[in-house]
């Protein structure tokens, strides 16, 4: 009787389960929020990842990032805070995705632009900490 069960799910009309993302931030290429469209022209599309609570956005221009890039390019990020902070710098812990590897960047004077480069190919989880301000996303990098 089981047996039948399962044939039954394999069916060829039967739709296998949507691919579950590698990394939990997915790239938006859409136009920024209004909130971070500061310094663009037009609709400011471009590729971006929110951080989890909405209090900050990376646009990131050196799209898809990556550990090694052959053409001498940058993996250039800029961050944007929804809400202005006090002055302080934006501190950043990547841990490796499921693991306990971690290394630390720290953009001066808060979120701005930064070139921000990790060790390893996979998804990194970024904890974002600037003054009064704390938010989360990942990061692939290829």
């Amino acid at each position: 009787m089981t047996l039948l069960v399962l044939l039954a799910g394999c069916t060829p009309g039967s739709q296998p389960p949507p691919p579950t993302p590698a990394c939990g931030s997915p790239v938006e290429t859409g136009p920024l929020p209004q909130w971070a469209r500061a310094g663009f022209s037009g609709d400011a599309r471009m590729p971006h990842v929110m951080g989890r609570r909405g209090d900050i956005v990376a646009a990131v221009f050196g799209h898809p990032l990556a550990v090694t890039r052959p053409d001498r390019s940058s993996n250039k990020i800029l961050w944007v805070s929804k809400e202005p902070s006090p002055p302080g710098d934006l501190a950043i812990e990547a841990r490796l995705d499921g693991t306990e590897v971690s290394v630390q960047r720290r953009v001066p004077g808060g979120p701005g632009p930064s070139i921000i480069d990790l060790p390893q190919s996979s998804c990194w989880r970024l904890t974002l900490s600037w003054p009064e301000h704390t938010d989360t996303l990942d990061l692939t990098y290829a």
